[in-house]
């Protein structure tokens, strides 16, 4: 499903340049759940622009579902961030004083789809990671972290996409509901979806099948989760 190869990134400002990346090449397989984990300035950020078609790398090649990511013009990667890959971030990014179904309905706003069917579709997303009905009218910031981070998940989910790229998803959440985000993700890996999860948190990377740690823009090691 993907495959990096040879990935580099080298920012410059003046005369100074700085490799984000310095070589990074790996696959991952349809239905794997993979934390990139690494400290700050470690290149992970900028990994997974990439992955999510968010930036594009100075050199190498970046192809998903046997596409090359890195040759796609900006209307071309406007479609495949739309249409292919879900993102959660760290800070839920739900606007405040909508209600929860119409968070998850906005990524499907511009699309011919009728808001009853975007609704409906919203709702099955919803259910699907266990977020009670009697919340679906509440504004978003009536909910708890946990329940925000579902929120986020359920509109990722919205345009069925191949992959899911969490980016921090627990930064913002304590320990116990940490937990209980963590295994939402395994239990949507475990009916078939394809995640990639960066993390700086050891005990997070670990709910993933397999973790691959980075280091100053290098891959260090990749190596199944025990």
């Amino acid at each position: 499903m993907i495959e990096c190869r040879n990935l580099k990134k080298i920012y410059t400002n003046g005369d100074v340049e700085t490799a984000a990346l310095g070589g990074v090449s790996f696959r991952v397989e349809k239905g794997e759940f993979v934390s990139i984990i690494g400290p700050s300035g470690s290149g992970k950020s900028t990994l997974m622009h990439i992955l999510g078609a968010l930036d594009v790398p100075t050199s190498g090649q970046y192809f998903l579902d046997g596409k090359e990511v890195s040759q796609l013009n900006d209307d071309e990667l406007s479609e495949l961030r739309r249409e292919r890959i879900g993102f959660v971030f760290q800070a839920f990014n739900l606007l405040p004083r909508t209600t929860v179904l119409r968070n998850v309905t906005l990524p499907l706003l511009y699309s011919k789809t009728s808001l009853k069917e975007r609704e409906k579709k919203a709702r099955q997303c919803l259910r699907y990671v266990g977020m009670e009905e009697s919340k679906f009218y509440n504004m978003s910031n009536q909910l708890s972290g946990g329940q925000m981070q579902r929120v986020a998940i359920a509109r990722s989910l919205i345009n069925d996409p191949a992959i899911i790229l969490a980016d921090e998803p627990t930064g913002n959440l304590d320990t116990k509901t940490s937990q209980i985000v963590m295994k939402a993700f395994q239990e949507l890996n475990h009916k078939g979806h394809t995640i990639i999860l960066i993390t700086h948190e050891p005990d997070i990377a670990k709910y993933a099948q397999r973790i691959i740690s980075i280091r100053d823009g290098r891959i260090e090691s990749d190596r199944r989760s025990s």
